[in-house]
């Protein structure tokens, strides 16, 4: 029963189709495997799906192991393809042979993106243990770790218990109860927002650009469907309308359901317009026109990265109103130094005014870039002074990082940042 448990979520893969779609194809390539890593073949079972709604059909199988188990289910529609190991370590450690074949396993799908994760079950003392002993009682294990993996070479975690899981058309969902943050959302692997620290990213992304704004009566969220920036928007007295524009309805649903400390009802208020579909598509086909438009979108390394391109940033543009803002996050300075480049020469090469800034984000593990762009509001010009006189104009309270003092901070770069954002 003592034994290690390994499971890898694949993202992004661009190996051959024959992995994705094939299931002799795959049964070899995990036979292969398994002798390759000094584990014991017993027999094996492959089972092939058919099309789904003009889609082919993944393969899910399952090889049985002398030391117990290697099973394997692919999603070509998403290019997604999910792995787990089991061994036993009883006579023998087993780990290293149960490392070797999942690693193989996953060269051959050449995934974009891995989330790797690691059980180590069955502790042999129970076994023996006096029935006064055996209570019911988890000791702290790594297995209670939860992990995200900023680049290849990087990742962070928190303690936490699993609380629900929801497949969707779209993505995976996950409900994690943590003794940190209180209730977390993660969205295929990555942290998204939790309940006791969700003010960092939210009034972060909408503050700066809403304060300069001398009256933003109208504004736009591309995703969003948790609700916390639709409630931070909410705080300013001119706002009138705010479209809420989320692919997932699942999404606006577990939030509705789990997260009402990073909503608190925003999600129903009246002034709330939640259009479930692709967001992009209402951008495209409405008149409206908007004072603040935010991209609160997973980050620009996911399947939403199509959202980051120069192309939909000018159609993001399109639907602002006269003195209107976009904002969006690029990532971490940190970790992802080239994407953050890129994606402030995107929005150089559309809007007369960039301002890059910054903080950092608890559950996102790092220091975090973000941008407001326009043609005219820029953020840099409303001073300290200004934007106290704002704050009590308008009676925005209950905030727990924006402040007077913080706004211009945020626009204060470190070195190395501002090296990132240089013209090349």
């Amino acid at each position: 029963m003592h034994g290690l448990h390994l499971t890898a979520d694949l993202y992004q893969c661009t190996g051959h189709e024959r992995y994705m779609l094939d299931a002799d194809a795959i049964a070899q390539l995990c036979r292969d495997q398994t002798a390759a890593s000094g584990l014991t073949l017993v027999d094996d079972t492959w089972v092939k799906f058919p099309p789904y709604e003009g889609q082919p059909g993944g393969v899910t199988g399952t090889v049985l192991l002398a030391e117990s188990h290697l099973a394997i289910h692919t999603w070509p529609e998403t290019g997604s393809v999910t792995i787990d190991v089991y061994v036993c370590n009883f006579s023998d450690d087993n780990s290293g042979k149960a490392r070797q074949l999942m690693e193989g396993v996953i060269a051959a799908f050449e995934p974009k993106r891995v989330l790797r994760q690691q059980l180590m079950r069955g502790d042999i003392s129970m076994a023996t243990a006096s029935d006064k002993a055996a209570v019911d009682y988890e000791p702290e294990t790594e297995s209670s770790w939860v992990q995200e993996q900023l680049t290849p070479h990087s990742r962070f975690g928190y303690r936490a218990t699993a609380a629900e899981r929801v497949q969707t058309p779209f993505q995976q969902l996950e409900l994690l109860e943590t003794p940190q943050f209180g209730k977390v959302l993660r969205i295929d692997g990555r942290f998204m927002t939790s309940e006791k620290e969700e003010f960092f990213y939210h009034e972060a992304l909408v503050h700066p650009a809403a304060m300069a704004h001398p009256s933003p009566r109208k504004a736009l969220i591309l995703g969003g469907g948790d609700g916390g920036a639709a409630e931070e928007l909410l705080k300013h007295p001119s706002i009138e309308q705010v479209v809420v524009a989320e692919l997932d309805e699942a999404v606006v649903n577990f939030s509705r359901q789990h997260l009402h400390a990073v909503h608190r009802g925003a999600l129903d208020d009246p002034r709330v317009q939640v259009c479930i579909g692709d967001g992009m598509a209402l951008v495209d086909r409405t008149d409206e026109r908007f004072d603040l438009a935010f991209m609160d979108l997973t980050d620009p390394d996911t399947p939403a990265s199509a959202l980051y391109a120069g192309e939909s940033l000018a159609r993001m543009k399109r639907v602002l109103a006269p003195g209107g803002a976009l904002v969006l996050h690029l990532g971490s300075p940190v970790f992802h130094g080239p994407q953050v480049t890129e994606l402030a020469r995107s929005l150089h090469a559309q809007f007369a005014v960039v301002r890059c800034y910054g903080l950092y984000i608890p559950l996102y593990g790092a220091y975090w870039g973000l941008a407001v762009a326009s043609d005219e509001l820029d953020p840099l010009e409303l001073r300290e002074q200004r934007v106290a006189e704002r704050l009590k104009q308008r009676n925005v309270g209950d905030l727990q990082y924006y402040n007077a003092q913080v706004h211009g901070a945020l626009f204060a770069l470190p070195g190395y940042y501002r090296d990132l954002l240089k013209p090349q």
